[in-house]
């Protein structure tokens, strides 16, 4: 009887219960009313008294030495399968501030442009990307034989009729001038379109805001005034705007629209190429015969329009020196664009 509770102890030291499972198997196994403790204890029962005597205590050790086994590996087993259902994360707590999205960072100039202009009464206008030949270059003054309608300019999607998609948001405007009741005072803004070699400083696809304005007795006076705030509420008071005279198939007189450098602050360096200057658009009073193609009396009407690239600006405000960052969804530039000041 001895040897078999010294058997039955060595046993039960080697069963190592793995998981909850394993350990109702050691339960049944020895503990259960016709487990091999149970068949122990009735084979002792037969025993004389004298025998009884001398291996009773081995055999209330055996057991409390199984009960003790059985609830060690049930407080682990237990506490492992808790950890594994019971959530770390502390859902009452408020999210970390670096899983919040950022926003793009056209997106927020953008904004922040339509913001500036609807405080001296400009109204956003959007328009198609796909234009016919007339909106985009015949009612703005474009020759036949112009450069900008060659194939290696311009991407044409169907001839005879030409459709396109727009170079310019200047399409906007004679949709705008045809259909709308005078006076005008709008700002289209959105993707243009150019066959040109995507590198660092071009791209074939940007972005473009165009304003202007159509009333009695607007002069080229008020055009530098619009220019001088928003140029300047953008990038500040001590930013300057210089107009230098140009040509556009479309306004006349026209310019192009220049700030001092806002990396240099106007000393000069290798981004305004030592002149202190950088182009940021261009601009003029748009052409009598632009206005008399929409079916406007230019006896009694004026105009101005200008456009400006809105990556260019982006380029400038934040010192971005590669222009395709801003298409390539690159998660680290994207981020550091949480909030526009």
């Amino acid at each position: 009887m001895l040897e078999k509770i010294n058997l039955l102890h060595a046993e039960v030291a080697q069963s190592q219960p793995q998981s909850l499972a394993d350990l109702e198997s050691f339960r049944l196994q020895f503990m259960s009313k016709k487990g091999a403790f149970k068949q122990l204890s009735s084979a002792f029962n037969e025993l004389e008294e004298v025998e009884k005597r001398h291996i009773g205590s081995q055999l209330n050790e055996l057991k409390q030495y199984i009960q003790a086994q059985y609830n060690r590996y049930k407080q682990s087993l237990s506490a492992k399968s808790n950890a594994k259902t019971t959530p770390q994360e502390d859902y009452t707590l408020p999210p970390p501030v670096d899983t919040l999205g950022s926003r793009h960072p056209l997106s927020l100039l953008k904004h922040k442009i339509l913001e500036l202009f609807e405080k001296i009464g400009f109204c956003m206008v959007e328009g198609d990307e796909i234009v016919d030949d007339w909106h985009n270059f015949g009612a703005l003054n474009f020759e036949p034989n112009h450069p900008a309608r060659d194939m290696q300019d311009t991407f044409f999607i169907t001839k005879s009729p030409d459709f396109l998609l727009r170079t310019h948001t200047s399409s906007v405007q004679i949709h705008v001038a045809e259909s709308q009741a005078l006076p005008i005072r709008t700002l289209s803004l959105g993707r243009t379109y150019r066959n040109e070699t995507i590198s660092a400083r071009s791209h074939c696809m940007f972005h473009q805001v165009e304003g202007f304005y159509i009333n009695e007795g607007v002069s080229f006076a008020d055009l530098k005034q619009v220019l001088a705030y928003f140029i300047q509420s953008l990038f500040g008071t001590q930013v300057q705007v210089r107009l230098r005279p140009s040509y556009f198939p479309f306004t006349e007189p026209s310019t192009e629209i220049d700030i001092t450098c806002t990396v240099c602050a106007g000393t000069g360096c290798n981004i305004c190429k030592h002149s202190q200057w950088l182009e940021i658009g261009g601009g003029g009073m748009i052409d009598p015969q632009v206005l008399q193609n929409c079916g406007i009396d230019t006896d009694r009407y004026t105009g101005y329009a200008f456009g400006i690239g809105l990556e260019r600006l982006a380029m400038l405000l934040h010192q971005i020196n590669d222009l395709r960052l801003f298409t390539e969804n690159d998660v680290r530039f994207l981020k550091q664009f949480k909030a526009y000041h």
